[in-house]
């Protein structure tokens, strides 16, 4: 599993600056997957249930240089936990999503299966993270080298704010339009960053990094711009949930953490 920690959360760092109520002081400089939501950071979450499910052996976080060392001090109470910097400083030097997974796979030599999530992203009590392998298996049962993703329907006013699939009656997905008005596409299935890579398909991120080598960094700056470009050319196939909780700015992350405290008391219950 690779938990994608590498953004700079400007977002909601500028939100906390600017809230004039003073009770979120203590968040300034902390990374989004260290904040504390419900009883724990919210990174913490997942390692949790990752580990107490043994779905994965080893949980890979992919961070920057400014909060390398948070993380590894975090990281200390997790022997399974291995923490590494995309060696960047600023938001502006940022290498992007899909080359900082590129990166971990080839740092840590990577040749299986691998779970991507966002280190904002954590999803409400129905997702299962038995029931996800359990329909991956399915999927490569179908067709050897597929994928798997999450969609929730979202409203309609907000498929300009998320990657949208497009799926068949198989629930493969045929297309991802990123972000587009409603009258663009009739599906309202909002696409979360947690996305599990057949090892078949890790090895076409060399060739997506190398067509988009002189794009704007937009091009491959949030790991959906991969997941677009492999769905059409790799069979991708998808899970429904309920909804998600990204924590991107401090409304969000309000709402987050009033839910984990009010919600869910059982860490070792949660996601799996």
């Amino acid at each position: 599993m690779l938990v994608k920690s590498a953004g700079y959360g400007t977002r909601l760092q500028r939100d906390v600056e600017n809230d004039t109520t003073g009770k979120f002081k203590h968040l300034l400089g902390i990374a989004k997957p260290l904040l504390p939501v419900g009883h724990c950071a919210l990174i913490t979450h997942w390692i949790k249930a990752m580990t107490a499910s043994e779905c994965v052996d080893t949980i890979f976080v992919i961070t920057n240089a400014l909060y390398f060392e948070p993380f590894q001090e975090w990281a200390r109470e997790f022997p399974n936990v291995k923490i590494l910097s995309d060696g960047t400083k600023t938001n502006e030097a940022r290498l992007g999503a899909v080359a900082c997974l590129q990166l971990t796979i080839k740092h840590f030599s990577v040749e299986d299966h691998v779970i991507v999530v966002g280190g904002d992203t954590l999803f409400k009590e129905d997702f299962s993270l038995l029931k996800f392998t359990e329909r991956f298996s399915e999927a490569q049962a179908k067709h050897r080298g597929a994928s798997l993703v999450l969609c929730y329907q979202c409203k309609e006013e907000e498929t300009s704010k998320y990657g949208i699939l497009e799926v068949d009656e198989d629930m493969r997905v045929s297309c991802m339009k990123e972000k587009p008005q409603p009258s663009e596409t009739q599906s309202r299935k909002a696409c979360p960053c947690f996305y599990l890579f057949s090892k078949e398909s890790l090895p076409l991120l060399d060739v997506f990094l190398d067509e988009k080598k002189n794009a704007p960094i937009q091009e491959r700056d949030a790991p959906g711009t991969f997941l677009s470009w492999l769905i059409l050319r790799r069979p991708v196939y998808v899970q429904e949930i309920l909804g998600r909780f990204d924590v991107g700015n401090l409304p969000s992350y309000i709402e987050c953490d009033k839910y984990f405290k009010d919600r869910v008391q059982d860490n070792n219950v949660y996601l799996q």
